[in-house]
């Protein structure tokens, strides 16, 4: 008899159940899932201990993560989301652009050191060229033909088509021949429409989004899937919320991994302001850990991999979580501006050895992998280095704070030119 078999005699009767079956890999219902939110002392651990062991036989030992670049192109945005401090009107004069070329310089540096993906995600700017996001990656490929894409959130695809005047499934077709690869399944915080006409009212709804999702799917082009916990939400609608990614999952098979988004607090205006009685300033740890728990068994039967955030939660937290589910730890990013912006104080880049280190820490094997978890290379000892390891001085990379400040990347409104 196993060390879980054993303790799980001596815990909660309907936890226990729950965690039984989970381990059975039977499908955990709604209402099974939120009491594992309830759980306390031995029943707390024994969720943990679940998931990892869920983990352990669904992915093994080996902790992965990329070598990417996040190219955020604009904060100008017509949305005003509660929960967005990177965003600006066009009208403030920290809102900025990034011409093509200078997006592809960014790529064209991150592939010399030996990046495999660009994630390019940014706001909404009014008056939006509707061939923007094609010539942006009609322009990488032709000079990086072998750099992955990962591109555009459900928000921008959205926005994309309706500035295109064409359906969801035509400019994702679009979007694809210029050489979109995968999207990231942004833009979903909670997946519940009543709790985002509160925190960002005019975004992207909840039908759309699954619309955006389901159609990229069958186009071929698979997504990551998140939720943004910690603010205003409940327990069951976190649990609804991975519900509808899983049930997503059946249908399509598109999902990559989930990512669970811990909300940073500090400049988001929702909570600067105490827009919304009860905000709460993100999850607490045990929160965080149970939740990324939970999404593992929720989701262990549909999506195999559950990455954390060390943006969002910092290197020792991610670590942690690697007993908690979690068997992969994002990229490397190189431009980190969202959550940078909102507040995060963990850096906004990762270095491939100092991510290799942590997970060793952590009893694991770390591993480079694809966006779309192809291994690339496994790291058997601890003198093998990584281009991105090479680079001395990271201040080459700049800075969000620096990059508002840019005069020639300032923000031209397209009506006044």
């Amino acid at each position: 008899m196993s060390t879980i078999d054993l303790l799980l005699k001596n815990a909660d009767p309907l936890i226990a159940h729950t965690l039984d079956r989970a381990l059975d890999e039977k499908e955990i219902s709604e209402e099974e899932a939120v009491r594992l939110y309830e759980a306390q002392g031995l029943d707390f651990h024994l969720v943990g201990m679940v998931a990892d062991e869920l983990r352990r036989r669904r992915v093994g030992d080996t902790v992965t993560f990329v070598v990417n670049r996040n190219i955020n192109f604009t904060n100008v945005c017509i949305k005003q989301c509660g929960f967005c401090a990177f965003s600006r009107d066009f009208r403030e004069e920290e809102g900025y652009f990034l011409p093509t070329e200078e997006i592809v310089r960014r790529a064209k540096e991150a592939y010399s050191l030996g990046a495999t993906e660009v994630c390019i995600q940014a706001g909404l700017p009014p008056d939006m060229d509707a061939g923007l996001y094609e010539k942006i990656c009609r322009a990488i490929k032709s000079e990086i033909p072998d750099m992955h894409i990962h591109g555009f959130s459900p928000e921008e695809v959205l926005y994309g088509a309706t500035r295109s005047q064409v359906s969801i499934k035509e400019y994702l077709s679009r979007l694809k021949d210029a050489g979109v690869n995968t999207l990231p399944g942004t833009a979903a915080e909670i997946l519940d429409q009543k709790i985002r006409d509160k925190i960002s009212p005019g975004r992207i709804s909840v039908d759309d989004w699954t619309e955006v999702i389901k159609t990229a799917h069958r186009l071929g082009i698979n997504s990551t899937s998140t939720i943004m916990f910690g603010h205003i939400e409940t327990r069951e609608d976190r649990v609804r919320h991975i519900a509808k990614i899983r049930q997503i999952q059946k249908e399509t098979g598109g999902f990559t991994e989930f990512v669970p988004l811990n909300f940073v607090h500090t400049e988001a205006p929702m909570y600067r302001h105490k827009m919304h009685e009860g905000i709460q300033s993100g999850a607490g740890a045990n929160d965080v850990l149970l939740t990324h728990a939970i999404s593992r068994i929720m989701l262990n039967n549909h999506i195999n991999n559950i990455q954390m955030s060390w943006v969002k939660e910092g290197p020792k937290m991610s670590q942690i979580l690697l007993m908690w589910g979690a068997n992969d730890f994002g990229g490397t990013l190189i431009n980190e501006s969202i959550s940078t912006s909102a507040g995060s104080q963990h850096g906004q880049l990762l270095r491939p050895r100092d991510m290799r280190r942590i997970i060793r820490e952590a009893g694991r094997i770390p591993a480079q992998r694809t966006t779309t978890y192809k291994i690339i290379k496994t790291y058997n000892t601890d003198s093998e280095s990584d281009e991105l390891d090479k680079v001395d001085d990271t201040n080459r990379f700049g800075s969000y704070f620096e990059l508002v400040k840019i005069d020639k990347y300032r923000y031209k409104n397209p009506r006044s030119s």
